[in-house]
């Protein structure tokens, strides 16, 4: 059944506000859950971050007063949301466990996102980044070992292999190499840019994340590996961020962010195996179709054109929250070695990627934290940490010397 959000009456704003009672959420039970509820939640508290911070910026750059009110009602239900959203996860989960998480939302996310997206250049930026999340999981998963005990296939649930992807240390490159091409506004498919707002949403809150919680560890192995890819992190935002069109208008960008909004909760509305987390996204969704409308207004009012001419007349299948073992295992063995140089891919390791590498790493990246955190692991538990569930790895990580 198709579900035009445009088309659908939501909750009156004057009827969102929830009190103390109706906030606290009961958290899901770690041990229990469903992984790919918990990536979920951490994908929808990411989404609703960026919608807060977006609606911050709209409103220091809007002259507008009564604007400016209404994007502060809004945002406070938005902030209510987020509140709601990310206090689903349970507070007995450590850091780590949390990280190797948001790894998981990384990893199965922008797979999916590359199966799904129609653009040949945007598939090849998930494509790319994809590979480096899933280095960052099996950095983690060795921290993890090493410092907990604990093995984090318990976390991902055999759902997302953990095997080394794209070597750590190779993805410190020249900040302008991270910059890509953005599409265009007038002729990307709507579903391209709601794909953009959602990878650059989930990488941005790892990124704040990283930035936060890395001190927070007594461990120098820790405090360094969190430094290394919280980093990475940064270059990932600047990655994704850059494949949004600039010429788009602040309406325009508040009607996407809204329009985003409304098709994530629906789709996991649509996907949710738990049914009081199932609760929320539909809950949500229905508050988010009345700020779809406020946006939709204020658009066709400041712009002077018709919404259904920037989004689509429906929502799109649904994101989905799946395995991709075999997806990525291709790009494994066909990706693994890309590196960029301007808005382009290549594989080879140009002069400015050498030059940038030679001064991150001192000129011996076997030094980089997150290759360290493998020998140390090594030398404690006898092995480095790998969980494979179909075979054997399809290519080793390309050598420090290389």
């Amino acid at each position: 059944m198709t579900f035009n959000p445009l088309r659908e009456r939501g909750i009156p704003l004057d009827r969102q506000l929830r009190n103390w009672r109706e906030l606290n959420v009961t958290p899901i039970d770690p041990d229990h859950a469903d992984p790919y509820t918990r990536c979920r939640i951490i994908a929808m508290n990411g989404i609703e971050v960026e919608a807060i911070l977006f609606s911050h910026q709209f409103a220091r750059h809007c002259p507008d007063p009564l604007v400016k009110q209404q994007l502060a009602r809004v945002r406070y239900i938005e902030a209510q949301q987020q509140k709601v959203v990310n206090w689903l996860l349970p507070g007995l989960a450590s850091v780590l466990e949390t990280t190797i998480a948001y790894e998981q939302v990384a990893v199965d996310l922008t797979a999916w996102v590359a199966r799904m997206e129609p653009d040949p250049y945007l598939k090849q930026a998930y494509q790319f980044g994809v590979l480096e999340d899933f280095d960052h999981l099996y950095r983690y998963a060795n921290l993890y070992e090493m410092i907990e005990h604990r093995k984090a296939e318990k976390i991902v649930d055999n759902l997302t292999e953990v095997t080394p992807g794209r070597p750590t240390y190779l993805h410190h490159r020249n900040p302008i190499d991270n910059l890509r091409e953005p599409y265009d506004k007038t002729a990307a498919a709507p579903i391209s840019k709601l794909h953009a707002l959602t990878i650059m949403a989930a990488e941005q809150q790892t990124m704040n994340f990283y930035m936060n919680v890395g001190p927070t560890y007594m461990e120098p192995i820790a405090r360094r590996l969190y430094q290394e890819i919280g980093l990475i992190e940064e270059e990932h935002v600047t990655h994704y961020e850059s494949l949004v069109d600039p010429g788009e208008t602040w309406w325009e960008m508040l009607l996407n962010h809204e329009y985003n909004e409304c098709y994530m909760y629906h789709s996991f509305m649509e996907t949710e195996s738990d049914p009081k987390v199932k609760a929320i996204w539909e809950l949500h969704l229905n508050m988010e179709l009345e700020h779809l409308r406020i946006a939709a207004e204020l658009f066709e009012r400041h712009d002077g054109r018709d919404p259904q001419e920037v989004v689509a007349p429906q929502l799109p299948a649904p994101v989905t929250f799946e395995p991709n073992k075999a997806y990525l295992r291709e790009l494994l063995a066909t990706q693994i070695d890309f590196t960029t140089i301007g808005t382009g891919y290549v594989q080879d390791m140009h002069e400015r990627f050498e030059q940038r590498q030679e001064a991150i790493h001192g000129g011996d990246a076997s030094q980089a934290p997150s290759e360290q955190v493998i020998v140390d692991n090594r030398d404690k538990s006898g092995r480095e940490y790998r969980h494979e569930t179909d075979g054997p790895h399809p290519v080793e990580s390309l050598r420090a010397d290389r």
